[in-house]
């Protein structure tokens, strides 16, 4: 294979043509080290933790690629991904992940040494997050925790620890992973079914949308406590009255349970992400 038909799997690989996974992570990392920091993080601090969570998404990505390599040959959305094809090889794989993860670790050396400490249980959370389908009945709860100990890490890299007001933002987070990773399931529930894997869309039945509508309430109602506990002020509101809406906008596009709206409710949690985090940076700079 040539160098750039290789490159090219890889790419594919840690979905890099995929960008949507590395922005859900990256929103509520943005979303703790502003609070961390009360709207000053330290410019340096946030480009560690944006290139950090590219290269653990893309990290994540293959390992669970690599554990999902023999049922991934039989799912309609998957069946084409480099794995199951062959252009790469399981041990290529395994390789490729450890050096994404060793550059991440390599970034955050220079942070507080509890941040170090921390990225022990995310990492491990991160790897073992593709086995928990076998058996957990919502996975995407655990895949919630995966995607937000950014948060923990943020608050411990900007102020040595890590208080109550990370973890209650670790948890509203899970609560969101939970919202758009189901309507993510509901694209993929028919084949799902058919090969055994745990989803939460499978768990919630025919109550998915209305567990998919309580993990927004839960969530938003987290975000706006968290904010009133933070000092936060009309900017920020607007920023969760845009998300709200956005919520609700998904849960019409899901209601008759179509792949292709639940996907793209799915992909749109990046603009509710965003909305939220604009709401806050505004805040910041208006209310310092």
């Amino acid at each position: 294979m040539r160098l750039i038909e290789r490159l090219d799997a890889w790419e594919k690989l840690m979905r890099l043509d995929k960008p949507i996974g590395i922005l859900l992570l990256l929103w509520p990392t943005l979303w703790g080290l502003w609070l961390a920091a009360e709207g000053r993080p330290n410019p340096w601090v946030v480009a560690i933790f944006v290139l950090g969570t590219v290269l653990m998404r893309s990290a994540g990505c293959v390992i669970n690629d690599w554990a999902d390599r023999d049922f991934d040959g039989h799912v309609a959305r998957t069946k084409n991904r480099p794995l199951v094809t062959g252009l790469v090889s399981p041990k290529e794989a395994l390789g490729l992940a450890a050096g994404l993860a060793l550059l991440a670790f390599l970034l955050i050396l220079p942070l507080e040494r509890l941040v170090i400490w921390l990225s022990v249980p995310a990492l491990l959370v991160a790897a073992s997050y593709p086995f928990f389908k076998r058996f957990f009945a919502i996975p995407q709860a655990y895949l919630g925790v995966a995607f937000g100990f950014g948060i923990p890490m943020g608050f411990a890299a900007v102020q040595g620890e890590v208080p109550a007001q990370a973890w209650w933002l670790l948890l509203a987070n899970v609560f969101w992973a939970v919202a758009y990773d189901t309507e993510y399931a509901m694209v993929d529930r028919p084949d799902d079914l058919k090969i055994g894997i745990r989803t939460s869309a499978i768990t919630f039945g025919r109550f998915d949308i209305l567990a998919v509508a309580v993990c927004y309430a839960a969530f938003l109602g987290m975000m706006a406590w968290l904010g009133l506990q933070a000092g936060r002020g009309l900017p920020y509101a607007c920023g969760l009255a845009l998300a709200a809406a956005m919520a609700v906008s998904h849960l019409f596009m899901i209601r008759r349970r179509e792949a292709g709206p639940c996907f793209k409710a799915f992909l749109n949690n990046n603009w509710l992400g965003a909305a939220i985090f604009a709401g806050l940076l505004a805040d910041y700079l208006l209310n310092p």
